[in-house]
């Protein structure tokens, strides 16, 4: 099923999205919070007329970089032999329709499309084997990154950390196989990035395996799981759109930081 997160006269819920036309989807509301069992509210609301949100707020967002070979190779960089991890700060979230702020601090500025994976319960260790177990679902990402402070500061933290550079959504998909999926991107309706989710080095199973040997992972946390070839550079007034098979498409706009 779709789970989004929205707002309307105020306040904030979860719902699930029904229906297939973009212009006829339905919210049946959620009682409550959806990363355990859950009933739903029966009260029905148009996607329409409400504000889809990100469809969570994480504790963390953990991204895995260079997963895509020819991504890797594009940028001049060697393939990692194993799973190579950052982090983006749960300010640098944003939703579907959200500006992304062209950071004053950077000249260059790139789109990286990914597939992002939503954790389902808190977990720690987790075993190949019971990955799916651990995973609420999934959804579009555009892990937005300043190209240039990448290059020049040994750190990514502000490169890929700064606010409004991770946009999320524009819900979860939470019944997908995610193993062999279409990614594609576009800056003002033009081809940018085009991969499948079946081309990464480390498989979804080898990602989540290798960061929750470190760290406990808790409900709603995002892992991104790199982006294809293809990434370039943005401009204010940018429309850049991700889709992903089988869950939708999340567009946002760029604008000067103001």
């Amino acid at each position: 099923m779709r789970i989004a997160r929205f707002s309307i006269d105020g306040n904030v819920a979860f719902g699930v999205i029904e229906g297939d036309k973009q212009d006829e989807l339905v919210l049946d509301i959620i009682k409550g919070i959806p990363f355990a069992d859950f009933e739903l509210s029966g009260t029905k609301v148009p996607v329409s007329k409400v504000r889809l949100l990100p469809p969570v707020l994480p504790n963390k967002v953990v991204a895995f970089g260079r997963n895509y070979a020819e991504h890797a190779r594009e940028l001049g960089n060697e393939v990692p032999d194993a799973p190579f991890a950052f982090f983006k700060p749960s300010t640098s979230v944003i939703g579907p329709g959200d500006e992304i702020q062209y950071p004053s601090f950077s000249e260059e500025v790139h789109h990286e499309a990914e597939l992002a994976v939503v954790i389902g319960r808190m977990c720690r260790e987790v075993p190949r084997e019971r990955v799916k177990d651990v995973i609420f679902g999934y959804t579009c990402a555009n892990d937005i990154t300043a190209r240039d402070v990448q290059k020049r500061e040994k750190q990514w933290a502000r490169a890929k950390g700064f606010d409004s550079s991770c946009p999320l959504g524009p819900w979860v998909e939470t019944d997908l196989d995610a193993s062999d999926l279409t990614i594609q991107l576009t800056v003002n309706g033009q081809q940018r990035q085009l991969g499948r989710t079946s081309e990464m080095i480390h498989s979804i199973e080898d990602l989540i395996v290798n960061i929750s040997e470190a760290m406990t992972l808790l409900p709603g946390d995002v892992i991104l799981t790199g982006t294809p070839a293809g990434v370039g550079p943005l401009n204010v007034g940018d429309e850049v759109a991700v889709t992903i098979e089988g869950i939708g498409t999340l567009t946002n706009k760029v604008v000067k930081r103001g």
